[in-house]
This record gives C-alpha cells, sequence and structure tokens, in this order.
C-alpha cells in the first residue's frame, strides 16, 4: 500500500522509529503533540530522550524485545489510547510506530456476538 500522503491529515499522532529509536517521521498531528519538545525538529533524534522514567525504560525494552503495549493515558480531561506496535521489514523489526488517538469524552463501547461459522 502507498502512502499516498494519507497520514499528513490523519486525525491521530503518528509517530514512526527505526530499531535503535530514531525517530524516522511524525505526522502533522504528532508535531502537534510534541511541539514543546521540538515538534517535527525531533526527527533524527532517539525517542528515548523525549521520555521522562518510567517510559524510557519501557520504551528501551519494547526496543530490545518488540512487543505491543497499548494504554490509556489522561491529562487534565483528555484521554487518550496509545498504541505502540512494531513494525516489519522482510520480516525483522525495523522499529516501532506510536499511534496516539484522543478518545470522546463519551464513547459507545459494543461487545459483539461471535457468529456462528
Amino acid at each position: 500500500m502507498r502512502d499516498d500522503g494519507w497520514t499528513e491529515e490523519f486525525p491521530a499522532a503518528i509517530t514512526v522509529c527505526d530499531e535503535q529509536g530514531v525517530i524516522l517521521s511524525m505526522n502533522r498531528a504528532a508535531g502537534e503533540v510534541f511541539r514543546k519538545d521540538g515538534g517535527r525538529s525531533l526527527v533524527g533524534k532517539s525517542l528515548l530522550g523525549c521520555h521522562p522514567e518510567p517510559a524510557r525504560t519501557l520504551l528501551a525494552d519494547l526496543l530490545k524485545n518488540p512487543r505491543v503495549n497499548t494504554y490509556i493515558v489522561e491529562k487534565g480531561k483528555v484521554k487518550k489510547l496509545i498504541h505502540q506496535a512494531p513494525w516489519y521489514r522482510a520480516g525483522r523489526c525495523a522499529g516501532f510506530v506510536e499511534l496516539s488517538i484522543v478518545l470522546p469524552e463519551n464513547m459507545a463501547h459494543h461487545v459483539r456476538k461471535e457468529s456462528k461459522s
């Protein structure tokens, strides 16, 4: 699938790093989220330097032992879903993608029944 620039206007922050934790790209929303830390000027720098403890240690471990890390964080009245997942090139972990999605105050929750097939 080609990118075609769709990530630029995607309504969530997308940050991509390599296997060493060096930031490869940030979409417009990620630049805004991390504006106080330098925004898009962070591209080319280590994401470990952008995170306080204990997040820094967790991220270092995720880079060493690739796996998905998903959680909800709340600051003030804003809740965000953070989803960090490894991305792969030729079957080898090439880094991580982080999605940071602002959650609506009143979010629907649907439980679906499994289909019988």
